[in-house]
């Protein structure tokens, strides 16, 4: 009798289910913040690129089946016992923790833009992971919301086997985004423009016909009949060199990673690292630039994000340049490059001296 009550005893000493779930999300949230600045472990031992490609993999799938096992209990009824609630609860705990070792061990010396991939993908099955735990906890038994939460831990598991191997391809990676994320900005730019410029001649005809009655007009175009909602002429002359300077933002991202691709070796991973933590800087650069040319625009401001802009376009070019990606004589691209930025910015200043000088 002593022997078959025990079951019921170890039982009791445990925390209900739900209440075990919580606390896991809790400690799976614990462990971000040391993902996020974590640095790589020393080891004296070699680095073996294959074992860490492979145990990386193994791991991701193990937090996957981990993941799978935990939507699957807890999304029908009866909710798992206590004692079972821990053996799950301990599977992913110990899951995510392998991962994080996995990606610990992965030198710097192979490159701190696959590191960052690395990480980001780390991140993205711990995150996603206490994610799931908690919705499982808040809504147990099924729901969207469990199927939305565990599909996220998929695809950030898969997500690893879609890394780059090795420092050059994680560099061709970033470059290729950012060349995509510029080339987005500048289209939704020209597009503004071609939106906003009949609705500035129309809004102009409007009012010197009429400006004492706007009603009706302001309900067939649908803006209100307002400075703050349109460019002026003298915006829309300003915005033309704007406009040139982004489309010389997306032809260096694209020689760049043109250069990378035919020119960039494996092992010069520090060079490769410079290149892209520059030129990752060129993005956020064109989206300021391109938030400041809405109306109502601020003419100063503009010509401050240019010349913010510029400046780091310039600094790339020179990093590339004196890289081993630009061979002489390839790297004639970049004078003309240099040209055609500064004649942008010449161009702005002029459009916008009158503001530096109020």
């Amino acid at each position: 009798m002593a022997s078959a009550a025990a079951p019921a005893v170890a039982d009791s000493t445990l925390p209900p289910p739900l209440e075990q779930l919580r606390h896991l999300a809790g400690e799976l949230r614990f462990l971000l913040p040391g993902v996020r600045v974590g640095e790589a472990r020393e080891t004296t031992k070699e680095f073996d690129r294959e074992t860490f490609w492979r145990r990386l993999r193994e791991t991701a799938m193990a937090v996957s089946r981990a993941a799978t096992t935990l939507t699957e209990v807890f999304s029908r009824l009866p909710l798992p016992s206590p004692q079972e609630t821990q053996k799950f609860s301990e599977q992913v705990h110990a899951s995510i923790k392998a991962i994080i070792a996995v990606y610990y061990s992965l030198p710097k010396d192979q490159g701190i833009t696959l590191r960052k991939l690395v990480r980001s993908a780390t991140l993205d099955i711990v995150d996603g992971m206490a994610q799931l735990v908690e919705v499982l906890y808040i809504t147990p038994t099924q729901s969207p919301e469990n199927l939305i939460s565990y599909n996220s831990v998929w695809e950030a598991c898969q997500q690893v086997l879609r890394i780059p191997r090795d420092n050059k391809a994680a560099a061709l990676s970033v470059l290729t985004k950012s060349v995509d994320l510029v080339k987005d900005a500048h289209e939704e730019m020209e597009q503004a423009v071609e939106e906003c410029d009949p609705y500035y001649g129309l809004l102009s005809d409007i009012e010197e016909d009429n400006s004492d009655n706007h009603s009706d007009e302001e309900d067939i175009l649908g803006c209100p009949s307002n400075r703050d909602s349109y460019w002026s002429e003298e915006d829309q002359e300003l915005i033309i060199p704007c406009l040139a300077l982004v489309r010389a933002s997306k032809a260096c991202l694209k020689k760049i990673r043109l250069s990378v691709a035919e020119n960039g070796k494996k092992d010069q991973v520090a060079q490769l690292d410079d290149i892209v933590d520059i030129s990752d800087e060129i993005s956020p650069s064109v989206d300021d630039l391109a938030l400041s040319i809405y109306p109502p625009v601020c003419h100063l401001t503009v010509r401050i994000n240019c010349a913010k802009l510029v400046s780091v376009l310039k600094k790339a070019l020179e990093i590339t340049k004196a890289s081993h990606v630009t061979p002489q004589p390839e790297d004639s691209w970049i004078p003309l490059l240099i040209n055609a930025i500064d004649h942008c910015m010449n161009r702005i200043k002029e459009l916008t001296q009158h503001e530096v000088e109020l």
